[in-house]
Parts: C-alpha cells; structure tokens; sequence
C-alpha cells in the first residue's frame, strides 16, 4: 500500500469515474486502474463497484477512502513537522467562500492577507455551502466561510463577525419615508430573493415569514422575483423591480447615486447572520487560521459586529 495508491482511491471515489479521475491524478486511466486493483487485492475487498459505465462505493470502501483521506492529511502533517522552522505562512492557501459573503470580503481580505502573509498564495473559490464542505471534506480545500448554523464531523468552526440584514429599495419607493421597517411592512411588496439553493433565501424567509410567497388563487398579494447572485438582485431594485432584503455588507448603496437606491434597517432587533471560518481538525497549519481570523478584523467590514468567541462546533444543531 502507497500514498500514490490512496491518492487514487480518494479521487476515484470523488468523481466516480476512472477517465477524470486519472486526469484529476495527472496519470493515465490504465496506471490508476491497475493501481487500484492491486489495492483492492492486497487488501482483500471490493472499495469500488463496478457495472458498466457506473461505479459506486462499497459500504467498506466509503470507511476505507475516508481514512485514506485521513492518512493523506496526516502525511502532509508530517511533511510540516520535517520541515524544522519552515513557515506554516509559505505554503499556497486553498480558501472557499458561499456566494453571498465572496464578493464583500475578498476585495479588501485579499490585499490585506498578501500583506500579512506574502509568501502564502492565495487559491480562492466561490460556491454554495453543501459543494464547499465536500471540496473542505475531501482536503481540496482548506478552510471556507460560511454562515452559521453550521456543524460537520471533523470540522472546527470559528465566528467572525455578526451581520445585520438591511432592506434594499429604489430611493422613488414610498416606505423610503419611514425610518426604519417591520417584517410586516414589506407582505404586500414584489420581493427579490435569491433562488433556491441559497441558504441566505431561507434565512431571509425566516426571519421574514412575510416575505415568502403566498399564493392566492389567480391572485397573490406580493410575488416573487428570484436572482442568481445578491449583485443581480441589487441591480435589480436600482432598476425599480422589487424590494430585497441583504446582509449589510451587499447592500451596497453607495455603488450606486443616492437618487437610485435606500437602505433601511429593521425596526428593533434586526434579523441577522454569523459569519465563520471552517477547516477539517486535522488542518496542519494553525497559524493560517489565526492570520485569517486577524486579516477579517482588520478588513472593519462596514455594519458587522465582530466575534471575539472561538468555538470548536456551531451550538446549533441545523446545517445552512
């Protein structure tokens, strides 16, 4: 049994076929192929299933490839600890943001974090929060943000900051005279949100009940307008299509002239999310994690409260 081998295994069972998984391993598909037979031999099982073009994981095979995971880490582990002295900052960075934190925390993370760490190359990645924690599960990432609730096996999460969300609305929209706003305020309006998919949808929807479509007969009292990305939403209300509610962070205003669009806070307690970091708990480099956690400090988002508490679990038990 070799590193090479369980290499393979893992990414094998990653993409469920032999051609891009031999891609994936910069190798030729019959090299993988003998390679993982001769596994499968020498250990006396069947990891992988196979039956005509289809390929599954055996029940045994999913407990092997996860710790063949473990033991590629643990590999790399060692690598770090050989290395006496070596910078855990020196080494590229592999780190994952869901779609509606990416955009408003990457521009002014990015050059603070080359600053701060000039030797870690940064490979940064965008996508919902389920394909983020399998890419982060699988070791093709290191660490992600995410929006809490959020708890996985074997991931340590900690908070960040907290952020409020914000009502978006053509500056001409008659609810720019008050102050602030209720949920209730906004029943009878057309509302863009995000499709489904997207975890922010159902927290606006929760912290919003009045927000979510509702369906009377031919009729229904506020309809819904559905966007691929809080940018295209925003536009959107600047163009004069709806409402929206946004983390503060994406509301941005100010993107735009005053006579375009206002931003309105929720009256009393604002409806909010907590922002965090996550990475496997076998992540052999601590010190990225506190550099990350100082960068996002020092980057003062506009609006958000920073969290000072770290944690090794989210204490809530639902997943975003």
């Amino acid at each position: 049994m070799t590193l090479t081998e369980l290499r393979y295994i893992v990414a094998l069972a990653h993409e469920r076929h032999f051609g891009r998984a031999a891609e994936a391993c910069f190798v030729s598909q019959p090299t993988l192929s003998v390679a993982v037979r001769k596994l499968e031999d020498e250990l006396g099982v069947a990891i992988f299933e196979r039956s005509g073009s289809d390929l599954t994981v055996t029940p045994i095979g999913e407990r092997i490839v996860a710790q063949a995971q473990r033991a590629l880490e643990e590999a790399d582990a060692v690598k770090q600890l050989a290395k006496t002295g070596k910078d855990q900052l020196s080494g590229p960075l592999r780190l994952g943001a869901i779609y509606t934190i990416g955009p408003y925390l990457f521009p002014p993370l990015i050059p603070l974090l080359h600053r701060l760490a000039p030797n870690m190359p940064l490979v940064i990645e965008e996508s919902f929060t389920t394909l983020l924690t399998g890419k982060l599960k699988r070791g093709e990432l290191d660490v992600i943000v995410i929006s809490l609730p959020f708890d996985e096996p074997g991931i340590v999460t900690l908070p960040l900051y907290r952020e409020p969300f914000v009502v978006l609305l053509p500056t001409s929209h008659p609810l720019t005279e008050r102050e602030t706003l209720r949920a209730g305020d906004l029943a009878d309006e057309a509302m863009l949100l995000l499709g489904a998919g997207h975890c922010f949808r159902d927290q606006v929807i929760e912290a919003c009940p009045d927000c979510a479509p509702r369906h009377h007969g031919a009729d229904q009292s506020n309809h819904i307008v559905e966007g691929g990305s809080l940018e295209t939403i925003r536009h959107m209300v600047a163009s004069g299509m709806g409402i929206t509610v946004l983390p503060c962070t994406a509301a941005g205003a100010d993107r735009y002239a005053k006579r375009l669009l206002t931003i309105r806070r929720f009256t009393g307690k604002a409806p909010y999310r907590d922002v965090a970091l996550a990475w496997r708990a076998s992540f052999p480099r601590p010190k990225v994690i506190d550099v990350l956690r100082e960068t996002v400090v020092a980057c003062n988002l506009t609006c958000t409260e920073s969290i000072v508490r770290p944690t090794r679990k989210s204490a809530v038990k639902r997943s975003c």
